[in-house]
């Protein structure tokens, strides 16, 4: 008998005796498939620690009874700190619910726990009246409206309802992932009012947490910039907003502001303006932006207002994201399937700003 048959002889008695369940684990693991499954194809997440708190707000007196009062308008933090960890952190700022940060649309790892993995520590921020904290100081009455149909189209996902664009970066035929996504929503109250109350709120989250670049999609982008402004401290590092629709001009330059539109303009006095010049920004826009007028007349918009902080010293650029290589992308970019190469766009701009070295470096 040669060693072969010894072998194998001996394995086939190793089978025979092993207690069956035994066995049928044992062979499992040796299975390709079994095996494939068990491979690490990403390094784990590791946390240091993880938590959330509320910040900002303001304490109200009931009317007629001012030992009674109301702890309100506050903004909601939720935070994620890495052990090995960055030295500026994110901060992702929504326009619809922090779902679009977590979750790719079919499923998949989101911004969150991309840039986790690469050591960022990560902020997940609702805003006043929004999501986690919706403990308003006024009255607010949410009348449903019929959303699905308007989303899909400004979303871009396609000119009319379920007829998608071609080569769009969503899993068109899984009709749970469109689900998903039209239900990741809250109430925006997209006014000039709200958008400064957020800022408030906002300016306070960026004055404790630390050095951090905000993160925004949408009407969030206006309210970051309107946050840098309000705070105090100079740990606003940068921002890039995923197709943002609304902006801030120093008085007397740009667009003329309207107060009364949903998303601005508005203006500020040119001292104040020039808070936006001490970190870089990056405005960022997806695909089939010419198919919607709101989207094709922000980045004109975007254009002069990057145009505007770089003449006052600042660095503002605008990033059409075919121009890069990246086609099929919605308003939402990066919960797109391509979001780890649109996450590669962002770490290339961290880099080049100096954003991306570890805590001690």
């Amino acid at each position: 008998m040669d060693r072969g048959d010894r072998e194998g002889r001996a394995s086939s008695i190793i089978w025979r005796t092993m207690p069956p369940m035994v066995a049928l684990l044992l062979a499992a693991a040796s299975s390709p498939a079994f095996a494939e499954e068990r491979k690490p194809t990403k390094p784990p997440i590791v946390l240091e620690s993880t938590g959330a708190y509320e910040v900002g707000g303001k304490v109200i007196a009931k009317p007629g009874d001012p030992s009674q009062t109301l702890s309100c308008d506050h903004g909601y933090v939720e935070y994620f700190i890495p052990v090995k960890r960055r030295s500026v952190g994110l901060i992702m700022w929504h326009s619809s619910s922090t779902k679009v940060w977590e979750n790719r649309w079919d499923g998949g790892e989101g911004y969150k726990s991309i840039f986790l993995r690469k050591g960022y520590p990560v902020y997940l921020w609702d805003g006043p009246r929004v999501g986690r904290a919706n403990w308003s100081c006024e009255p607010i009455t949410y009348t449903p409206d019929y959303f699905d149909q308007r989303n899909f189209a400004a979303w871009r996902f396609g000119l009319s309802y379920l007829n998608w664009h071609p080569g769009l970066q969503f899993p068109t035929a899984d009709k749970e992932a469109w689900n998903q996504a039209t239900r990741a929503r809250y109430d925006e109250f997209d006014t000039l009012e709200n958008a400064l109350l957020q800022a408030e709120a906002g300016g306070q989250a960026i004055d404790r947490i630390g050095p951090v670049v905000a993160l925004t999609n949408s009407a969030g982008g206006w309210r970051a910039l309107l946050s840098a402004l309000k705070a105090k401290s100079n740990n606003m590092k940068g921002i890039v907003a995923y197709e943002n629709p609304g902006f801030v001009f120093p008085e007397g330059e740009g667009p003329d502001p309207k107060p009364d539109a949903p998303f601005g303009p508005n203006s500020v006095p040119l001292t104040e303006f020039k808070k936006l010049t001490k970190f870089p920004i990056q405005m960022v826009f997806g695909d089939y932006t010419d198919t919607r007028p709101i989207w094709a007349t922000s980045i004109k918009v975007a254009r002069t207002f990057c145009d505007i902080v770089n003449r006052h010293g600042g660095d503002c650029e605008v990033l059409l994201l075919p121009d890069a290589g990246l086609r099929g992308n919605t308003h939402i970019a990066f919960a797109d399937l391509n979001n780890e190469a649109v996450a590669d766009e962002l770490s290339k701009w961290l880099h080049r700003k100096g954003l991306d070295r570890f805590a001690g470096e």
